[in-house]
């Protein structure tokens, strides 16, 4: 079921991030972000957002991928543990949102911090859950739930393993 992440990351435009500050409050918002691969997530924002704020604090992070136009009962969702953080190479992640962006809305070096009011964000992911919704017929469940999948070996391609199911 591993080929649900790939193609849910390059048909989104946008994230849920949920972050939390130093206390625990939680913040949850929308990110315009562009995936390197299936482990690296990257975005911009400003530095005094709330969210940048919180990962600032705390960079262990909560992701969620979904279509908020799916019919109701097709939804397909990917949540991700993650851990955040100033992009390494921003240079590259604006390369990356570059290439999602209409040609009159790229950005440039110039948006960026210390000349511009962005700084460039990664999300380092850990573990991928995708969207098992309430009834699927492969699965015992009747409420939606999650389950954990991980890149097939090359010579699995196509089936999940170390999979783990979870309400929620």
């Amino acid at each position: 079921m591993w080929e649900v992440v790939p193609r849910l990351l390059g048909d989104s435009r946008y994230l849920v991030l949920a972050t939390a500050d130093r206390q625990g409050r939680p913040w949850a918002t929308p990110v315009f972000f562009a995936a390197r691969d299936e482990d690296r997530l990257v975005w911009v924002s400003a530095p005094d957002s709330r969210h940048s704020r919180n990962i600032a604090e705390r960079p262990d992070v909560a992701i969620t991928i979904f279509d908020s136009h799916a019919p109701i009962g097709g939804a397909e969702a990917l949540y991700l543990e993650a851990t955040a953080g100033l992009a390494d190479d921003p240079a590259a992640a604006l390369t990356m949102l570059n290439a999602r962006l209409p040609p009159d809305k790229e950005l440039s070096g110039d948006d960026l911090a210390p000349s511009g009011p962005l700084l460039a964000y990664h999300a380092d992911v850990r573990r991928h859950f995708i969207l098992i919704r309430g009834g699927d017929p492969r699965f015992d469940n009747v409420t939606d739930a999650r389950l954990r999948v991980t890149r097939p070996h090359h010579q699995d391609r196509g089936h999940a393993t170390g999979e783990e199911a979870h309400r929620g």
